[in-house]
Parts: structure tokens; sequence; C-alpha cells
């Protein structure tokens, strides 16, 4: 209600991150969100509606794909038709309003390519003459991005959070400012997090091959009796630590399901923990 609240001409910000940040930290979220955005567009008033799509736009960018899955459903295209049909609202919704619900179907069929229901819905709006043409998308509009480039930094990769970072400075309003501001901020925080789980990650793959690298050379020495009371302490201790390291290495695979090359070099390490392991238990037990 606050977010969209008609009595005020221009967009609460606060409110609208908070209202996505209920939708990201609540499990039903993601479905209740649009029904409620739904019932909000089809407000009689102008600019409660213009505010509940401005929401529904923000929580495109920020909510993720669970969020995504639930706009491109018929059953919430069908509330947004509803406001351009002459069968429905049609007949007394806005010219403005109509012509941002269709900005915003017309904007989802070029960044959902793969949602086939978003695209006959909007061909279903063309054949019945309800639109007559593509309209023209602001360049300066916010709009979920493609999938991301495999370039370093989160300034680079998280195009959603630049374009809104982008559109937050372009403002002289102060709250638009300290907005930019916190996002600086959290978004550099989410680098140095990226950063230090990368670090983690290869340092631990590191670890693993000179781990497996020594076990190696004293399991060999072990079979030729050539191993002093200090080296078998050494590879008593080197199993215990490498034991340790095979759930890191889980936990490290899945989160990194999206970078094929790194997936590549912990599932290889894997694969020489698994071998080192087996020789250990081979070799020591018989």
């Amino acid at each position: 209600d606050k977010a969209t609240e008609p009595s005020i001409p221009e967009e609460n910000w606060e409110c609208i991150q908070r209202f996505c940040d209920q939708v990201n930290a609540n499990t039903e979220g993601p479905s209740l969100a649009p029904r409620l955005l739904a019932h909000k567009i089809q407000s009689p008033q102008e600019i409660e509606a213009l505010h509940a799509l401005t929401v529904l736009e923000t929580c495109v960018n920020n909510c993720g794909e669970r969020f995504h899955h639930e706009i491109a459903k018929f059953r919430f295209l069908n509330e947004l038709i509803k406001v351009l049909s002459p069968k429905y609202h049609g007949t007394w919704s806005s010219e403005k309003v109509k012509s941002r619900v269709t900005e915003v179907i017309f904007s989802w069929t070029v960044w959902f390519p793969q949602e086939v229901k978003i695209r006959d819905a909007y061909q279903m709006l063309k054949k019945q003459g309800i639109v007559k043409e593509d309209p023209k998308v602001p360049e300066d509009k916010i709009l979920p991005p493609p999938s991301p480039r495999p370039q370093n930094s989160i300034f680079d990769t998280d195009e959603e959070k630049s374009k809104l970072l982008a559109r937050l400075l372009k403002s002289n309003r102060s709250e638009d400012l300290q907005a930019a501001n916190r996002l600086i901020k959290s978004m550099i925080k989410e680098e140095q997090e990226k950063s230090a789980k990368v670090s983690r990650r290869v340092n631990t793959i590191s670890e693993v091959s000179e781990n497996v690298k020594r076990m190696d050379e004293l399991l060999e020495n072990y079979k030729r009796q050539e191993l002093s009371k200090s080296d078998h302490e050494n590879l008593q201790t080197l199993f215990q630590r490498c034991e340790k390291l095979r759930p890191l290495l889980f936990r490290f695979a899945s989160e990194t399901v999206d970078d094929n090359e790194a997936l590549a070099e912990i599932l290889q390490a894997n694969d020489k923990l698994t071998q080192a392991l087996g020789q250990y238990r081979q070799v020591v037990a018989s």
C-alpha cells in the first residue's frame, strides 16, 4: 500500500525496495506479489496503477527467476491484458496506464524470449488490434538484463543493479542519491564476498593438489617400507586433512554451477583426492 500510495506523486523508492526485500525473504513472495500487484495495476486511480507498474518492473529487476516464472504465467498476463481490453477495464483505464502496460509486456518479449506465453499474449493483443504497433521503450528505462557476460566484477556482471545505479545517479533527488550510495556499498560488499569465495576455492584446490602429491610420495615409501615414524604420522595427518577437504569441494561445486571452468577444476581436484584416499585405505589397510 505504501509503495503504491496514490496521494504521493513521486515513487517511494524506500518502500518499493522494502517490498522487493519482502518478496525475496518470503518463500511465498514470488507467487503472492504478482497477485497483489495485479490488483493495484487495475486501480481506477491512475497514479496508483502507475506506481504499481513501477513496483512490478523493480521486482522483475530484483526478485530473480521465481518471480520471472510467475509473471510469465497466463494467470498473471491475463490480469495485465484486462487493463488493455475493452471487454474489461480498457474502456476506463487511462491512456498513460495502458501505454505503460503495453510497454511492459513488449519489453518482456525482448528480455525473456524463452517465455512463450509472454510472446503469445503480446501477439494476441496485436491480432485483436488492441496494440497497433510496438512501443518504443525509453533508453533510460530499467529492464531485466539478458544473460550476464562472463566478466569478473559485479558492476559488469549484474546489469540490473548497474542500470538501477545509473538511473539513481542521474537523479537530482537526494533520496535517489542516498539509495545509490546504499546500492554502491552493497555491491562493493557483494564484490568482496565474491572475491573471498573465489580465493577460498583457489586455495582449497591448491591445498588438495599439494596434499595429494605429498600423500602419493609417502605411500610409495610406505610400500617399500622406507617410512620413518615422523613420515608415518605425517601420512596419517594428511589423510585426515584430505578427508575434511572433500565436503569443502562438494560445497564449492554446488556454489559454482554457473562457472564451467571453475567447476571442472573442482571436479578434477575431487577425482585426485578420491584416488589418493582410496590408495591410502588400500595400502595402509593391507
